[in-house]
């Protein structure tokens, strides 16, 4: 359930994560109720509220938090062109888009709580079971490789996702990857364990969703998501977050010019990607060009 709230709020994730903007921006509500379907197929009546509460929740954010994102990115890029490429100035960076998430997930909370109260026993039951299989699933795919594997394959996805932004790394830079990759522990295994306990909280949770202070107990869930999964979780997070700040200020002080040159091309599309995401006050966004 935390992966409804992720794909249909948290729409920084989800721009930055899809090849397109603004074909992301069109197709997020869709997307969500494709999800839900997945997990729990829903009546019409919580389609239809679903999407009404999406459609409203995407209006607030294009018209509210994408002006945010672009003054972000602006600044992103006066620090690259400058050279201003810090610890500190990542660290600033890093903050700015943690602070990103918090008004979407308050914003979230009424549609969040509307879908979850209105799931029947068997809804619920069904949703139990469904993210226990797809737990298992990940616990069989993740933890199955030996240390080296997990490592190999942790590297491989952190270069894939610098890449993106930085272009084809130079052989410094992956070095630097695998070696940041090798010191990252049991960071698969806290994930997993982090999220069997958030989706237990949940389920207690659901136990109680007739009750008046339901509300109360999903905005607990959203909005402190990293202590509900744990202690372990929560350390991890904490030094992952560190550990990935300085990531990525080597990897930025080992870059080559093509490689600021395409960060600064990555975050111009982007921003011009926002910029033209016009809200209108029907609730509809403006998609061309």
């Amino acid at each position: 359930m935390i992966r409804i709230i992720s794909i249909a709020l948290l729409g920084l994730v989800l721009l930055a994560g899809c090849s397109s903007t603004k074909m992301a921006y069109r197709y997020a509500d869709w997307g969500i109720v494709w999800w839900v379907d997945d997990y729990i197929p829903m009546t019409a009546e919580q389609e239809s509220r679903l999407e009404q509460d999406i459609r409203g929740l995407r209006q607030w954010h294009c018209a509210t938090e994408l002006p945010r994102y672009s003054e972000w990115l602006a600044q992103l890029k006066s620090d690259v062109r400058s050279g201003n490429l810090s610890q500190s100035t990542v660290t600033h960076h890093q903050e700015q888009l943690l602070s990103f998430f918090p008004p979407l997930m308050e914003r979230a909370r009424p549609a969040a709580t509307r879908l979850l109260s209105s799931l029947s026993d068997e809804q619920v039951q069904q949703l139990a079971s469904n993210m226990e299989e797809s737990q298992k699933e990940l616990e069989d795919e993740f933890l199955a490789d030996n240390p080296e594997q997990t490592r190999e394959a942790r590297a491989e996805r952190t270069m894939e996702r610098v890449e993106r932004w930085l272009g084809s790394l130079n052989e410094r830079q992956r070095d630097t990857v695998n070696a940041w990759s090798e010191g990252r522990g049991k960071q698969t295994e806290i994930w997993l364990e982090g999220r069997r306990n958030w989706q237990q909280a949940l389920i207690d949770a659901l136990a109680t969703r007739d009750s008046d202070d339901f509300s109360d107990r999903v905005h607990y869930l959203m909005s402190n998501y990293e202590e509900v999964r744990g202690e372990r979780y929560q350390r991890m997070m904490s030094e992952s977050r560190a550990a990935m700040a300085g990531l990525m200020t080597d990897l930025l002080q080992q870059a080559d010019q093509r490689h600021l040159d395409h960060l600064l091309e990555q975050a111009a599309t982007m921003q011009g990607d926002f910029d033209t995401l016009a809200c209108t006050s029907e609730g509809t966004e403006s998609l061309n060009g």
